[in-house]
């Protein structure tokens, strides 16, 4: 079985409690999920993620077909890490790992998925044509969304003078 990684870090300044609250409220994900998608959240969902949790979802990566997907959240420790893994869906082997670490400046949000697809050698060309590139775009989609919802305000402009001659 041929496996990939993908790996995909952002800079958010926010803090790491209110970045945990955020990306351990499963109910978030639809909003960091490019429409395009079609991505629906088809079980029922708590506020936060926990050891165990199983969420399943309806996803329409290619042509419009739907699949569906099973996740469970497998690890986690509060406020640093959680990891979730496909039980069923697109992937031969799907593995997760979300990571905040503050920096003094923010939280750093880093993305680990290693993935594996099914198919053999049909399975790694999909993957040279198509996944890792959709893989990608779905990361820079989210990376853009983070950077609204989390934007620094912009400074007050300051006020000025005017000079009379």
């Amino acid at each position: 079985m041929k496996t990939y990684t993908f790996r995909r870090i952002q800079r958010l300044p926010i803090g790491l409690e209110p970045a945990w609250e955020f990306f351990s409220d499963p109910r978030n994900l639809a909003r960091i999920t490019p429409p395009g998608l079609g991505f629906t959240i088809t079980s029922e969902l708590p506020g936060r993620v926990y050891p165990g949790l199983i969420i399943a979802y309806r996803i329409r990566p290619l042509l419009g077909l739907p699949v569906s997907w099973v996740t469970e959240i497998t690890h986690l420790r509060e406020p640093h890490f959680f990891v979730d893994e496909q039980r069923a869906g697109p992937y031969r082997f799907w593995h997760h790992q979300h990571v905040l670490r503050d920096t003094g400046l923010g939280v750093e949000v880093t993305d680990i998925v290693h993935y594996a697809l099914p198919f053999g050698l049909l399975g790694r060309l999909a993957n040279v044509l198509v996944v890792a590139r959709r893989l990608k775009e779905i990361f820079d989609y989210r990376e853009r969304v983070l950077q609204r919802l989390f934007a620094m305000p912009a400074p007050a402009a300051a006020p000025h003078s005017e000079r009379k001659p």
